[in-house]
């Protein structure tokens, strides 16, 4: 049986996405800059990786993204990765953005 999806917040005084799961904090922190969204880092503890956790992470922050109309920079390796996995993230992109 798979997980179930971890309960991913939005804690913006510390500009990050983020979730306690068995007590340990896994995130993806970004920063602002105008209406861009600068994804800048994904953590997950390595005893939760494999888990799906720092997809549903990056998802939080760009579903974020879309209910705010912010365009989004994918700086952290990983990012760049999940949204060139994913199509319909593509119209996220910041100008200029790496794809």
């Amino acid at each position: 049986m798979p997980a179930p999806a971890p309960d991913v917040r939005h804690n913006p005084q510390a500009q990050r996405f983020e979730a306690v799961i068995d007590g340990d904090l896994a995130r993806a922190d970004y920063r602002m800059h105008g209406g861009v969204m600068r994804l800048v880092h994904t953590e997950v503890p390595p005893r939760l990786e494999g888990r799906g956790i720092a997809g549903a992470l990056v998802r939080a922050a760009l579903d974020h993204a879309r209910a705010h109309g912010l365009r989004v920079e994918p700086a952290c390796a990983y990012v760049a990765g999940y949204m060139r996995r994913h199509p319909d993230t593509h119209d996220l992109y910041a100008a200029g953005a790496p794809r």
